[in-house]
């Protein structure tokens, strides 16, 4: 049997591990190649987010041979019918390899041992459009996240 990845809070010096994983992220999300400049600019903000934003924290599991294999980023997020503030996965991505093991699930357990750290009543995620990515939003459901609708995003900047 493989032994299971280790997770843990991830640094600075992680960035570029993170950059990757959620170049992958995006790249399966539209179905496209992994974009190098995804990776320059996931992996950009990365630094610039774990050396001083304390609202942001971000997850790595890495396999034996010390390859990173997953990870999950959170951001503290808040509004009135929260009651306040509150925790939301911002990237969540398990390589292919590792899905259905269960790695997931610890992921995730480590997300909500951050967010009760942080004193969050409560953990968001938006998922990915339906019918594609049903299987995700039953990933989440069986963690125990409940549909509050959909997400909808307005960009600002050109």
């Amino acid at each position: 049997m493989t032994e299971m990845p280790a997770i843990r809070p991830a640094t600075v010096a992680d960035a570029p591990a993170l950059g990757g994983l959620v170049a992958r992220l995006l790249a399966e999300l539209h179905g496209e190649a992994v974009d190098p400049a995804a990776i320059d600019g996931a992996t950009f903000a990365a630094h610039r987010l774990l050396a001083g934003h304390p609202g942001f924290a971000a997850f790595l599991a890495l396999d034996s041979a010390q390859r990173p294999v997953a990870m999950l980023t959170l951001s503290e997020c808040c509004s009135l019918y929260a009651g306040g503030l509150f925790g939301e996965i911002a990237e969540f991505y398990v390589d292919p390899a590792w899905r259905s093991q269960g790695l997931g699930e610890r992921m995730i357990d480590a997300a909500i041992e951050e967010a009760k750290a942080r004193r969050w009543p409560r953990l968001e995620v938006g998922a990915p459009d339906l019918p594609r990515w049903q299987r995700t939003v039953d990933f989440y459901k069986r963690c125990g996240f409940t549909e509050i609708g959909p997400r909808l995003r307005r960009l600002t900047a050109s």
